[in-house]
């Protein structure tokens, strides 16, 4: 007889794919966004520029879907996720663009191109979660 459990958090319970190859080109996306965004901005506003490094930092800090961080301070449904992941992308793409050698722009298109292709099997799990944080944290306390 099989033996059923509640969902948990657990990452192989709710089957989130294997995502560390992944994670390196996100984060890697991440940082040229970091470092291009704001270094492209500076030149029309010092202000402007480091409001954009505080909200690409600060955005995927505070919201995170349920399950697929740990630590989740604001519970998002997973297609904010993955909206600010390509937040993330079109920014890195957008301050190369302005910033950087056409070769280099090449580089940074081929790595964003390389984490979306990375991220479909993420992007499909999110998007399957259904943006159901009850299911995922247990029901809400009655008032």
């Amino acid at each position: 007889m099989a033996r059923y459990s509640a969902v948990t958090t657990n990452d192989q319970s709710l089957g989130k794919p294997d995502d560390k190859l992944p994670s390196v080109f996100r984060f890697a996306t991440e940082l040229v966004a970091w470092v291009a965004t704001p270094w492209a901005l500076e030149r029309h506003s010092v202000l402007l520029a480091v409001l954009a490094l505080v909200l690409l930092i600060g955005v995927p800090t505070v919201f995170s879907t349920p399950g697929d961080k740990q630590q989740v301070i604001v519970p998002v449904p997973g297609y904010v996720t993955i909206a600010i992941v390509v937040v993330h992308m079109a920014a890195a793409v957008a301050a190369a663009w302005v910033l950087w050698p056409v070769w280099a722009v090449a580089v940074v298109g081929a790595l964003v191109l390389a984490t979306a292709w990375t991220e479909l099997p993420r992007w499909r799990w999110l998007l399957r979660l259904n943006g159901s944080t009850r299911t995922l944290s247990g029901p809400r306390p009655s008032a």
